[in-house]
């Protein structure tokens, strides 16, 4: 199995828990589940290798649908257990968002694809799995919720990986320090409100 291959694998299963989970808050049946849990899962690989011109990974491998699927079902019997599902959501998506970036990454580099392709690659399969979960859920978005960082932890994980490979690292030590970076930056946003500045409006000079 490749390193493209086991980084889609462990992007699904964990994006998929976090999609059964949404599911739980909404309070949905095991179909509901399993059709949130794979649609978070696969979103964001899905606009990368179509983007990419790939075939789709999941119809070349079926089986990532199963992986998707049992996440559901684990998530469908034991959710109840968990004292806060949103912080669980919270935590899990940081683990997950960064494993969905170095595999949108090596995606984009296993294609030959020109530096600014394979930073906007692993933001896409980072970030729009996410996004197509919490808007069909109705939740507010995590990649566009005030006061966090998301999309930026993404840009920097896939930025940390470009300069590596520039300084001639090799690819499985890009992509480990791709995954180190975004993990960090996202915990820090959690634990410690790391924050950009957001955009206040101001009256309009006369």
């Amino acid at each position: 199995m490749t390193a493209l291959a086991l980084l889609d694998y462990a992007s699904v299963f964990v994006f998929a828990l976090t999609g059964a989970l949404v599911a739980s808050r909404a309070q949905l049946d095991i179909v509901g589940f399993v059709f949130i849990a794979c649609l978070t899962a696969v979103g964001g690989g899905t606009v990368r290798d179509i983007i990419l011109d790939r075939e789709v990974f999941w119809i070349s491998n079926p089986s990532i649908i199963m992986v998707a699927s049992a996440a559901a079902f684990v998530v469908f019997f034991t959710a109840h257990l968990l004292e806060s599902r949103y912080r669980t959501i919270l935590w899990i998506d940081a683990l997950a968002l960064a494993v969905a970036v170095p595999a949108g990454v090596a995606a984009a580099i296993a294609v030959g694809a020109v530096w600014p392709i394979v930073l906007i690659m692993g933001v896409a399969t980072g970030c729009f799995g996410g996004l197509m979960r919490d808007v069909v859920c109705n939740e507010v978005p995590l990649v566009l919720k005030q006061g966090e960082l998301y999309v930026t932890c993404a840009f920097v994980g896939a930025g940390a990986a470009l300069a590596l490979l520039y300084l001639g690292q090799p690819l499985s030590v890009a992509l480990i320090g791709c995954a180190g970076a975004t993990l960090v930056l996202r915990m820090g946003s959690l634990a410690f409100g790391w924050s950009l500045p957001v955009y206040k409006s101001r009256p309009p000079r006369v």
